[in-house]
Formats: C-alpha cells, structure tokens, sequence
C-alpha cells in the first residue's frame, strides 16, 4: 500500500499593495514595501533623511559655492573695466586682492552663520523627500519634528485608508519649514555624489538635492535617471 503525503496548509504571504505609478525600473534592487523608502497610497515613494549640520558639510559648501560664483562674477566685470579703461594688469592684480579679501570675510560670516543655524535646529538636518514618476519634492522638516516622529507618518501612510490619508498628508505639509520641487522634464543634469549620500538634481533655476541612505542610493539615482528626458548625455 503506498503512502501519499499529505500537502502543508496553503499560507498566503503578507499583501502587496502596487502603486498608481509606473513600475519603476526593473533591475535595480527595488527597495520592499516597508523598508526605509515607503510606498503611499497615492503612488509616491517617501523617505526620511537625517544628517548631522556639522559632519556632513554639503549645505555649507553649497552655499560657499553660490558666494563664490558671485564674487567671482564681481571680479570679473571690474576686470574687463580695467581692460577697457587702459587701466593694466595692475588694477587687476589690486582688484584680485580687494574680491579675494572680501571673500576671505564673507567665508568667515558663513561659517559663523550657518553654526547658528544648525544649532537651532539642533545640529540636525531632517528632510521629507516625496518622489513620483513626474518629479520629487525635497521638504525641510521644522527643528521641533524628529525623524521617529516623522517616520512615523511615513509608516501610517503607506497603510492608510483614502479616506483619512489627506489629512495626514497636510499635517506632513504644515510640519515643513521650506520645500524646492524638480519637475523631471525639465531636469538637464544629475550627479550622483556617494560620498555624501546626495543625488543633485539640477534644472533651470531650481538646483535640488536628494539625499538617501547608501543602501537605496542606486535605486533611487536610476529612478530619476530613466525617468528625466532631456539629460546631457
């Protein structure tokens, strides 16, 4: 007499709920429902970021960057005076000297100023990214929201009923101290900086930075670039 065995019990796995979006693109280790980039009902991936203001320098380099262009581009219309005035390499050399000091205090002032500023907000910098196939949107959390609390929403979110989820999401909203959105189509530059964990992504008048955790840098940098049209290749 032969012996069948017996199947285990069916067991379905946990559901998974797909957005309203496009897929992303296939391949790049798409990070699961649930992990540290979380899937809402409305379609959009949303993470947390958090760094410390002090050992991770990016902002203040992009702001000394800014300032730098701008002196530089002061220096260089009081060059091209000189030039025209017959005035010679020697008021240039005097100019160079002038916009190089000025600069020398100004770096001195932003150091001072962006200390300031990150000590109000407690030497942490705390940033809701929202992400869809359209464009992100980077939002600065106010000083007084921690990034459990907003993971928190985060984890609320991606589970919520219709019904209650846009007023969660305006209290998201109304915790944000400054947001900068990229609209895909118009993006014309993405550069991947690992080091810092930042994506720039840089468009006419509207240059964004996103900043992911190390694990899901790949797959959020491939998103953006499958996804912005007019790239430089």
């Amino acid at each position: 007499m032969s012996y069948t065995p017996t199947p285990p019990p069916f067991q379905p796995g946990p559901p998974q709920w797909q957005p309203q979006m496009a897929p992303p693109p296939q391949g790049n280790n798409i990070p699961p429902y649930g992990s540290r980039i979380q899937l809402c009902q409305d379609g959009k991936y949303r993470w947390i970021y958090e760094f410390s203001m002090m050992k991770n320098p990016i902002i203040f380099f992009l702001v000394l960057k800014v300032f730098a262009i701008a002196f530089f581009v002061l220096w260089l219309f009081l060059a091209i005076l000189a030039l025209k005035g017959h005035d010679g390499w020697e008021a240039i050399w005097n100019n160079t000297k002038m916009i190089l000091i000025l600069f020398g205090v100004f770096a001195v002032l932003i150091c001072l100023s962006y200390t300031i500023v990150a000590a109000q907000n407690g030497w942490k910098y705390v940033v809701l990214f929202e992400m869809d196939d359209t464009g992100l949107i980077h939002r600065q959390m106010k000083k007084q929201v921690k990034k459990a609390k907003a993971l928190g929403w985060l984890t609320v979110m991606a589970g919520l009923a219709g019904g209650s989820f846009g007023a969660m999401s305006a209290g998201i909203v109304a915790a944000t101290h400054s947001s900068l959105s990229s609209d895909f189509k118009s993006v014309k530059n993405v550069k991947p900086k690992r080091r810092w964990n930042t994506i720039k992504v840089n468009a006419p008048f509207s240059n964004n930075q996103v900043y992911v955790e190390k694990e899901d840098f790949d797959w959020v940098y491939h998103y953006i670039v499958s996804r912005c049209p007019k790239l430089k290749k």
